[in-house]
């Protein structure tokens, strides 16, 4: 069963030990790549289209669980932007 992938907005978690960083993904890719091939015969790929890819399996790197990865809302960019932002308003109030 495909996994979906995540967004700007979510992230994966491992429902059995709440690892959030650490997966092995498995994945089906389709592309089409511009290969150049130098007088001496050698390749490097200089452009690629993804025509499509499919996460086919996510598996925990911590407890090694297969299909048992959620998609959850990462947490919030704005708040420590604000946060930031007040620190520097202050900073530029003193300096005044």
């Amino acid at each position: 069963m495909p996994v979906p992938l995540p967004t700007a907005t979510t992230r994966w978690r491992c429902t059995l030990c709440g690892n959030l960083t650490r997966f092995d993904v498995t994945r089906s890719t389709k592309v089409v790549e511009y290969v150049h091939l130098d007088l001496a015969g050698e390749a490097k790929v200089e452009e690629t289209e993804v025509l499509s890819e499919t996460v086919e399996s996510v598996r925990c790197r911590w407890c090694n669980a297969a299909d048992q990865v959620e998609l959850v809302d990462r947490p919030s960019a704005g708040a420590e932007d604000g946060a930031d932002a007040g620190v520097e308003a202050e900073a530029d109030s003193t300096q005044g």
